[in-house]
């Protein structure tokens, strides 16, 4: 008899937080980095030792703990993002918050700006830096109140501030959106103690991975905070 898909659920978050792969990409040897470049590296060294396996039952792990997502912030709409290799998929989540009915947003570059749009998961196409974006015929939807954005990372630490790769697309798009809510998704080896922020950084208000929800502050207010 098929495992129940409880059972399955349970078992893809056991292999995400017990596994080998997974427990040697958690682990972080002597002094933790100074700088936002360093960080960079020590997590996409932990990334390469991360297996296909382990990745996959991250994914399934974070989508079956979506629930504390929806308990913490009531939500009218999702902002995703189109994970790279290197990120943790979204996929599974995007499933889930289709199977309810709701509209998932993606991110589209123009220009020097991020702009959100909704469509099906499986009609976006490769755009700038070769990510996957909603077709341009696909308009722009302003995001507002009741709606959440989820933001990628490279690492975040426990203020929620996040390290990204750089080019501060999101904060740039989210800098004094107090209205917005902010999730910050990544695997439990992305969580740090404490990363380097410049003046610019937008925190996150919770973050999420295979071991659940982490609240940090009221939604919203991430946006509102400067620098400490």
């Amino acid at each position: 008899m098929a495992p129940r898909p409880e059972r399955r659920r349970s078992e893809a978050r056991s292999r995400a937080l017990g596994g080998p792969a997974a427990s040697r990409a958690r682990r972080v040897s002597g002094p933790s980095p100074a700088t936002k470049a360093a960080w960079r590296r020590e997590i996409a060294a932990s990334f390469r030792r991360l297996t296909p396996d382990a990745s996959r039952a991250a994914a399934e792990a974070v989508a079956a703990v979506w629930h504390e997502v929806e308990a913490w912030r009531s939500v009218e709409r999702v902002a995703l993002y189109a994970a790279l290799p290197d990120e943790l998929d979204l996929g599974p989540v995007a499933a889930r918050i289709a199977a309810s009915g709701r509209p998932v947003l993606w991110p589209r570059v123009e220009g020097d700006q991020l702009v959100f749009a909704a469509c099906a998961a499986d009609v976006r196409r490769p755009g700038a830096f070769g990510v996957l974006e909603p077709p341009a015929s696909a308009p722009a939807d302003p995001l507002g109140e009741g709606d959440l954005v989820v933001v990628p990372g490279r690492a975040f630490d426990q203020r929620g501030v996040r390290l990204g790769r750089g080019r501060a697309y999101y904060d740039r798009f989210l800098a004094g959106r107090s209205e917005l809510a902010t999730l910050g998704v990544g695997h439990e080896f992305q969580i740090v103690s404490r990363l380097p922020r410049d003046p610019h950084d937008v925190p996150v208000d919770a973050l999420l991975t295979e071991r659940g929800l982490r609240p940090l502050r009221p939604p919203g207010a991430g946006t509102r905070s400067r620098p400490s």
